[in-house]
Order: structure tokens, then C-alpha cells, then sequence
């Protein structure tokens, strides 16, 4: 590995707490090199020193590292499958649901999830903690606003029931914003909640080492309660679920057993 590279890592280690060592080395230097290259930078080292200097190379560093690509209902099969099937399951012997919405970005995921779960409960019923690494994208999830693009997938009910067309843009309604708590979380490095009816963490394990996924799938089957559901990802199937105390519910659903 490139020496100047390696110093990299650890200064990011430092500074932020997010160990780049874990995610795939060479996807990472090429998506990194690139960026730094098209500020004018022409070494790890010197782009440091330009993300200790300037918050906004450090908020585009975190916003390039964390891969905000998201939409409202993405792949909305999926979500069709929580809806008819996931969410009636477990509400069968509940009356709220302890949600969790690991690597939110934007907030779309979330939001999402506070739709669709406004079908069975009142909204002052609904409690969603969603984390990110990135306080900057943080931020835009507590704003709510979007742009048109990002409801592309959304069923038109929803979009009329919970947003305000703002010029190009849709604002959410604060009653909805009210179910979802965002704070920062490094998904690698810090500890998870317990007993989580329903954990979502999609499109984002793709970008880890096996051995990180490894980690994750066990912090994510220790923080379910008995009966808890992880939904991942439509890349993301894990082919040895009973390695970490699950068992398939449906693609991509995996139960605590």
C-alpha cells in the first residue's frame, strides 16, 4: 500500500473516526485520488492538509466517502414486502415497533419507513433512530427538503399525505419529521442498541471488506431482539445467515432466530 496513503488513513482516523482501512482499498484510493485531483491537490498528504483548513472539503470528503446515493421507496418492491408482510408480522404481538435505520444519508430511508409504518400507527406512535457517519448529510436529513428526483419511486398518496411543493423542491411535513431521531455513527467502530424490532441497513455493506461485512451482520443480529428483522440491501443477501443467528423471512429480510 502507497506510504502516502497509509498516513492518510490514520490522520482520517484521527480526525474523524472512520477507519478507511476497512472498505476496499483500491475503490477507495481511485474514488479519493479523483476527488483530491479535481481540487487541485496533488497528493494524499496535501488534500489533508486541505480538509484541516476547509470544512467544506472535509463535508465533500465524508459526502464522497459515504456514497449519498438515495430515494424515497428505492426499490420499491422491496418496501412493498415490509409493508404487506413485515410490518403486519411483527405487529402482531406489539403495539410500537423499536426501529433502527443504520447508514441513513439523506434521510430518505427513514422518512420512508415512518410512511409506511403511518399505515398501522399513529405518527406520536412512531419512533425511528436513524445514523450516519456524516454530520453534514445529517443535517440535510433534519431539514427535509428534496429534490423531485429523489421522490421518483414514491406512491402518489404518500407524496401528497406528507410533502409541500416548494418550487423545484418538496419540503416534508413536520409531523412526519417528528418520528425520525438522526445522530452520528460510525457503523464499524461504535456500539449498537439493543433489542431492535426492525434494523435497515441497505446499499451500503457492498462498499466493505468481507471481514468488516462479517462484523456488521454479527453487531446487527446482537442488537435484534428475538424475532427482529435486518432488511439489507438488493445486493447485499447473505448466503450463510445462520452463521449469525438468522434465518431468511423473505429475500433480503432476515429474522433473529
Amino acid at each position: 500500500m502507497d506510504s502516502d496513503y497509509i498516513t492518510f488513513t490514520q490522520l482520517i482516523k484521527r480526525k474523524t473516526g472512520i477507519d478507511l482501512r476497512l472498505y476496499k482499498e483500491a475503490q477507495m484510493v481511485r474514488r479519493l485520488t479523483s476527488l483530491y485531483e479535481k481540487r487541485g491537490f496533488s497528493s494524499f498528504q496535501d488534500y489533508f492538509k486541505g480538509i484541516e483548513s476547509d470544512k467544506e472539503l472535509l463535508h465533500e470528503f465524508l459526502d464522497r466517502m459515504t456514497i449519498n446515493v438515495s430515494e424515497f421507496y428505492r426499490n420499491s418492491k422491496r418496501w412493498e414486502v415490509l409493508e404487506k408482510k413485515i410490518v403486519p408480522k411483527l405487529l402482531q404481538d406489539k403495539r410500537s415497533l423499536k426501529v433502527w435505520s443504520a447508514a441513513c444519508s439523506a434521510g430518505e430511508e427513514p422518512y420512508t419507513l415512518a410512511m409506511i409504518l403511518s399505515k398501522f400507527l399513529p405518527l406520536d406512535k412512531i419512533e425511528i433512530v436513524a445514523t450516519d457517519i456524516d454530520e453534514n448529510i445529517l443535517a440535510r436529513a433534519r431539514l427535509g427538503i428534496y429534490p423531485e428526483r429523489s421522490l421518483q419511486e414514491m406512491p402518489n398518496d404518500m407524496r401528497k399525505r406528507f410533502f409541500t411543493e416548494d418550487g423545484t423542491f418538496y419540503k416534508l411535513h413536520p409531523d412526519i419529521k417528528k418520528t425520525v431521531t438522526f445522530k452520528k455513527q460510525n457503523l464499524l467502530a461504535d456500539s449498537f442498541g439493543t433489542n431492535f424490532d426492525l434494523i435497515v441497513c441497505r446499499n451500503v455493506l457492498i462498499y466493505f471488506t468481507e471481514e468488516a461485512k462479517d462484523m456488521l451482520y454479527s453487531k446487527f443480529s446482537n442488537a435484534l431482539a428475538k424475532n427482529g428483522i435486518l432488511f439489507v440491501g438488493s445486493t447485499e443477501q447473505i448466503f450463510n445467515p445462520g452463521s449469525y443467528g438468522l434465518e431468511t423471512e423473505d429475500t433480503f429480510f432476515y429474522r433473529k432466530s
